[in-house]
């Protein structure tokens, strides 16, 4: 791949003038131009299409969801959303992801020269992510940012397990995903039935970004879809996702499970992490846990799923032909983690399957 050429579309000046100067210190990234809006934006894509497009949801004239919306269905593009950290553009933001935005940066209300310039790893690391993604597996259907630092492994959480554990009829499915994953959980969840075997999930997406994710599937799933709280039980037909910011394990008291939420480092360069989860479900469920790793970008998850594999847990990769980004299961799957790999459209039916005890 040659130079990344990006386009940027943002109502401020100064966060155009920011974000193309920090995007612009990278060698492979080629800005090509900034848009207040955009309908300005389309005038400048006439000239030159963009790789990438950053963008604005809350705009005048319009909305960055109605161009992204109407952006997906004449020509497919990655897009990064470039979002505050409110309640309010949580939830507008999720809207975009839904409508086919590859990932968030998050931006704040007030001190936005420095925070994007202390993140600018993580802008630029989104940004070369998404001109990976294949967005075409996007359209139709209804982290993510890895940050560049010192890579810790789950061990910071909590030690590896050291033997399995007995087969029990108590079953759980922990999914670990990443770049693509809101739309693909989107898929997997709302096709479950309301009987199905409780669910733990990571997601890597920002804080207060998780709590409108969940409440939005919520309303579309027959099943229970919550963002995860310390102690929350995982039951069947509740599916809990993992908090932006911290990490979330599985545990085990009496014949029940419930999940624990903590802080601490981030782990393979993600807050929460699926390294951790997964090697919580391997030291509380063992054998008696499906685990699937989905679309992402980077490794998070591999090692994890490698140690429920070891554990007696059956385990899933989603394929590469379904994948935004088939780098996590493709790590899995390189280290043998992974004992089948299938199609998105596939995996309720395997959770279904499992839960019922085929």
């Amino acid at each position: 791949m040659g130079q990344i050429n990006v386009l940027l579309v943002d109502d401020s000046a100064v966060v155009r003038q920011v974000l193309a100067a920090t995007l612009s210190k990278d060698p492979a990234i080629n800005v090509i131009g900034a848009a207040a809006d955009p309908l300005f934006a389309m005038t400048k894509m006439k000239v030159q299409w963009p790789d990438v497009i950053v963008l604005d949801v809350e705009m005048p004239r319009m909305d960055g969801i109605t161009f992204l919306k109407q952006l997906m269905r004449e020509r497919p593009t990655p897009v990064v959303i470039c979002s505050t950290l409110t309640d309010k553009s949580a939830e507008t933001t999720i809207q975009a992801m839904a409508a086919g935005a590859v990932s968030i940066v998050t931006k704040p209300k007030v001190g936005l020269k420095q925070f994007l310039q202390d993140d600018s790893e993580n802008l630029i690391a989104a940004v070369k992510a998404a001109a990976r993604a294949n967005v075409g597996r996007l359209v139709g259907r209804t982290a993510n940012i890895i940050p560049v630092q010192t890579k810790l492994t789950a061990d910071v959480i909590l030690p590896p397990s050291t033997h399995a554990l007995a087969e029990t009829t108590d079953r759980v499915v922990a999914i670990g995903t990443s770049t693509g994953g809101t739309q693909a959980l989107e898929v997997v969840l709302t096709a479950l039935p309301r009987v199905s075997p409780g669910i733990v999930i990571v997601q890597h997406m920002p804080e207060k970004f998780t709590g409108a994710f969940a409440a939005r599937l919520n309303g579309l799933c027959q099943i229970e879809v919550r963002e995860a709280a310390n102690g929350d039980r995982v039951l069947p037909g509740r599916a809990l996702i993992a908090q932006g910011g911290k990490h979330m394990l599985l545990k085990r008291s009496g014949a029940h499970y419930h999940v624990e939420i903590v802080d601490g480092p981030l782990v393979t360069r993600h807050r929460p992490s699926v390294d951790v989860l997964f090697r919580s479900v391997a030291k509380c469920a063992g054998k008696n846990a499906l685990g699937i790793i989905m679309t992402g970008m980077g490794d998070d998850g591999a090692r994890g799923l490698k140690e429920m594999h070891e554990m007696g847990a059956h385990t899933l990769g989603q394929d590469e032909n379904s994948c935004v980004v088939y780098g996590m299961p493709k790590e899995a799957f390189k280290l043998g983690a992974v004992n089948k790999e299938i199609s998105l459209q596939r995996i309720a039916h395997e959770i279904v399957a499992y839960g019922s005890g085929k």
